[in-house]
């Protein structure tokens, strides 16, 4: 099992026990997560896909599931923090074992797409200003993938294999 102590926190591997707590999260940040279809898909792909959650104590406070492309890539799919939790660190800790995960799978580049900055939103302005911070960069906000909304693509290099 996978695990990095912070305090109280402890980022580990999902099982599908953790995958109810996951959409309840998802669920309780409607200005992030509003579309129920879009819920309906992360919940499918927290329970196929790899994913993390960070705990503090018996909860999960946290999760960030990771989808991989190719033998070079791979893109955060969905990552959320419990709003009463957010800017204490828990989206930091868990997108730093992502990017562990990640490139000891021998990727290069980690992906995320999120709202573009065409859009008006705060939340995505935030949320684009924490991939900023931690070192990704805006590629090319495309407006034929999410209909109705401008999608940013951010990516970070991870750095070439180590053989």
């Amino acid at each position: 099992m996978m695990c990095v102590e912070g305090g109280d926190l402890k980022i580990r591997v999902a099982t599908i026990k953790d995958s109810g707590a996951c959409v309840a999260i998802l669920r309780s940040l409607p200005d992030w997560f509003g579309i129920p279809s879009s819920i309906d898909q992360y919940a499918v792909a927290i329970t196929r896909l790899p994913t993390l959650v960070a705990t503090a104590g018996s909860s999960v406070v946290g999760f960030l599931t990771l989808k991989f492309h190719n033998e070079s890539s791979a893109e955060i799919y969905v990552l959320a923090v419990r709003g009463e939790r957010h800017r204490k660190g828990i989206g930091s800790q868990l997108l730093q074992r992502a990017e562990h995960v990640v490139h000891d799978r021998g990727c290069r580049f980690l992906q995320v797409k999120t709202l573009g900055p065409s859009h008006p939103s705060l939340h995505y302005a935030r949320t684009r200003q924490f991939y900023l911070a931690r070192g990704f960069a805006p590629l090319e906000e495309l407006r034929d993938i999410w209909p109705g909304n401008p999608c940013l693509v951010m990516i970070k290099y991870l750095g070439d294999r180590v053989w």
